[in-house]
């Protein structure tokens, strides 16, 4: 038959890749995975146990440091010898042959424990451990919305993929809508009621469709891919993700409301930052008042041939900083302006996220009004296209409003797609926008 290669290739084009059928993949299990494997969780969940440790690192201030150290000297060095043997209690100074300035060399083995204890620090210390609990409570916030975020990633994807799967059904019924539309004006060209530019045209318009029909399906390899990559798995597969018209599950309002900005967890890490900042200063300022150490230590000293001999000290020290060249006036000018800096970043957070939920909210709107309009365009197109192909049987119409009409059904058919899964995917940003996906996740 002449001019079936193009046919041909539609034919093989669809059997080209099977999709077989299998269990469906759900966006629960999508997000299951993506928490338990996400690289992003993962970081972020490392850093709250750094955290974490950080807090117990500010704690060591409130308990005494206890240390052991032990030394090995030899010294014929006056003073050196001299108070080892004082130390190993064998000095003899009455000894014909004590010279202190030309003393035997002298070995000694030292054994020590010592502690230290901060009596009095003017509050810098628990100063540091409150610093240490709200970065311990700012790096949880920041987890959680890592998992705000990382949810809305995957829901996202996961509807990017249904939609690109479904796209590929769209662009099979466009392939084989004009390959019945070819037939017809084949059989009409033989029957010499058409003219051979009908089939030409229609031929070119089936491999545009063949060629529209392979990237849908290099499309939705992409989009598996991404699905993958945000999940840190390959769950996804080809025979998993299934095509299908969204389910709408709720109704745009067309109401904004930022008040949910006031509980994200970005804004609560920025608020808990802005503390920080504030007990920094004070921190800073009391870098003015003293220090008071206690200190001990027990030491056995021996010539390494003889027994240990013990010594003790026991101490306090006072430390008052009078002059340290303006060092504590900059830190605590550095301190005040880091202070009114995260104030401002807070003001500016919360700004952004109320322009975020906005956004977001107007979106849903959009999304869910596009959906009116293509639902009924696709229905017109579906009409004007069965209209069209019986015009175009009986000779009333030309092939050009045939191919106008198949390639208006087949556009309306994938806005319609996209509009579905764009509000789904709309709706899981406003949820995202007012922090609510991760709280919901954790119930």
């Amino acid at each position: 038959m002449k001019n079936t290669g193009v046919l041909a290739i539609a034919v093989a084009l669809n059997a080209l890749t099977v999709w077989a059928t299998a269990e469906d993949l759900s966006l629960d299990q999508c997000v299951k995975a993506g928490l338990t494997n996400s690289p992003d969780m993962r970081a972020a969940t490392h850093r709250l146990a750094a955290a974490k440790a950080a807090v117990k690192e500010a704690e060591s201030a409130y308990y005494p440091w206890v240390t052991a150290s032990s030394t090995l000297m030899r010294s014929d060095n006056p003073p050196q010898a001299f108070m080892m043997s004082l130390n190993q209690r064998t000095l003899n100074m009455q000894d014909p042959g004590f010279d202190p300035n030309n003393p035997q060399t002298t070995d000694n083995l030292r054994g020590s424990v010592g502690l230290q204890y901060r009596v009095f620090d003017g509050g810098r210390s628990r100063l540091d451990r409150k610093m240490a609990d709200l970065g311990a409570d700012a790096t949880g916030a920041g987890l959680e919305a890592t998992r705000n975020e990382l949810l809305h990633m995957i829901t996202r994807s996961y509807y990017g993929a249904k939609k690109a799967k479904t796209f590929i059904d769209v662009q099979e019924e466009a392939v084989n809508s004009t390959a019945e539309s070819l037939r017809v004006a084949r059989e009409r060209h033989k029957a010499g009621a058409a003219l051979e530019t009908d089939v030409l045209n229609l031929e070119v318009q089936l491999a545009q469709a063949s060629e529209d029909l392979v990237r849908a399906r290099n499309g939705f390899l992409m989009s598996l891919a991404a699905l993958n990559t945000v999940m840190g798995s390959e769950l996804a597969t080809t025979n998993n993700v299934s095509a299908g018209q969204a389910e709408l599950t709720a109704t745009p309002t067309g109401q904004v409301d930022t008040s949910a900005a006031g509980t994200r967890p970005e804004l609560k890490a920025m608020k808990l930052m802005h503390e920080i900042s504030q007990k920094s200063l004070q921190k800073a300022r009391r870098d003015y008042m003293p220090t008071i150490n206690l200190f001990a230590s027990s030491d056995w000293d021996s010539n390494v041939s003889k027994d240990f001999e013990q010594s003790y000290t026991v101490g306090l020290m006072a430390e008052l900083n009078i002059f340290d060249g303006f060092r504590g006036r900059s830190s605590v000018n550095k301190a005040r302006a880091q202070e009114q800096a995260a104030a401002a970043d807070q003001e500016k957070v919360l700004n952004n996220l109320k322009l975020d939920i906005t956004q977001a909210a107007l979106e849903v709107k959009e999304a869910g009004e596009r959906i009116e309009v293509t639902k009924k365009g696709v229905a017109s197109a579906e009409q004007a296209l069965k209209v069209t192909r019986e015009r175009y049987q009986n000779g009333a119409s030309g092939v050009v409003d045939l191919i106008t009409a198949q390639t208006g059904l087949t556009v309306m058919k994938a806005r319609d797609t996209a509009a579905r899964y764009d509000y789904l995917v709309a709706i899981s940003n406003l949820a995202r926008a007012e922090g609510k996906l991760a709280s919901h996740q954790e119930k």
